[in-house]
């Protein structure tokens, strides 16, 4: 290690994004030390922290590195590997160690002193919300389609017979696990009134009017600067994301309407870093879809990819300016 402040990030392995953001750090020679905290703890990883009248000090170490908690300068929080359901442990020791794990590892990193987060998970957990997304994004001034989130089936017949054209997406993105062990996704897709059962009354179902697009747009924001890209499908797909092979992206101008309404976007939820989501219409309008606070962007195009790596590298040297 140097003398210069660390980084660090939280992710676990085989996340090529962060990876990206890594090497861009290595190269300018910053110290930066990777933790997956649900994966390397108790293992080869081990923290003390101490808080009293000096704030929060203390030490963690890792298979490779040794960290003063008092001297991080900034937390990338990307994709550390989820804590294990405690209900799923098999007996209640095993299950309060899941829990005191899970606030006692994230508790620390997030108290960092004097360290910039980016994002604070918290603030993230917040972010991460539909609702809430949908209702800032509009108040903002960003178009966003006639949206209906219900558990009542006749409500949901009536929205989708009556507009139309309508899309079906789960409320929060979730994996399931199939019969073979392997995970499946809910993709965003059409869908009809006669097809709407009474199985909706499980839970909030979200329905939305279909935009007519010419394409979708992944916009990264980073603080004040953003990097979009237009993605254009081979063939009519409602959700890019089922088939990326079939994509091509290429970088695309932010019109400055929709650059004032991301920064202050980002503002309203605390954050320093947002994937916006958008859908392309004829007219050129961009109607917002959502926000992932913590949403890929490695897979767009190369310059754009880059460009993206090394603002959030700017931003994680910058550190705090509290």
């Amino acid at each position: 290690m140097t003398d210069s402040p660390p980084v660090l990030v939280i992710t676990s392995l085989g996340d090529v994004t962060a990876d990206l953001v890594l090497n861009e750090l290595y190269g300018r020679g910053v110290p930066a030390v990777r933790l997956d905290p649900a994966a390397d703890f108790p293992g080869p990883a081990r923290v003390s922290a101490r808080i009293g009248g000096a704030g929060l000090t203390g030490e963690l170490t890792t298979a490779t590195r040794h960290l003063d908690l008092s001297a991080v300068r900034s937390v990338y929080w990307r994709r550390p590997t989820p804590y294990a359901d405690p209900r799923q442990a098999e007996t209640p020791g095993q299950r309060f160690a899941v829990e005191q794990s899970r606030v006692g590892y994230t508790g620390i990193l997030t108290a960092l002193p004097g360290a910039l987060h980016v994002n604070d998970p918290l603030r993230n957990r917040a972010a991460d919300h539909k609702p809430a997304q949908l209702t800032t994004a509009a108040r903002l001034g960003l178009a966003v389609p006639e949206t209906l989130i219900t558990n009542v089936p006749e409500d949901a017949r009536k929205f989708v017979a009556d507009q139309g054209r309508v899309i079906y997406k789960p409320v929060r993105g979730v994996h399931l696990r199939g019969e073979d062990g392997r995970n499946r996704t809910i993709w965003t897709s059409l869908v009809q009134a006669d097809e709407i059962d009474d199985s909706v009354a499980l839970c909030p179902h979200l329905f939305q009017v279909c935009v007519p697009k010419t394409a979708d747009i992944r916009l990264a924001a980073v603080g004040n600067r953003m990097f979009a890209s237009r993605i254009d499908t081979d063939g009519d797909h409602v959700d890019w994301r089922y088939d990326q092979g079939l994509i091509t992206c290429s970088p695309i101008p932010v019109p400055r309407t929709i650059r004032d309404a991301v920064q202050s976007y980002l503002h309203a939820f605390g954050l320093l870093f947002g994937a916006f989501d958008f859908a392309l219409d004829g007219d050129g309008r961009w109607w917002f879809l959502e926000c992932n606070p913590n949403g890929q962007w490695a897979f767009v195009d190369d310059p754009t990819t880059q460009a993206i790596a090394s603002a959030l590298a700017d931003t994680l040297l910058k550190g705090s300016t509290t």
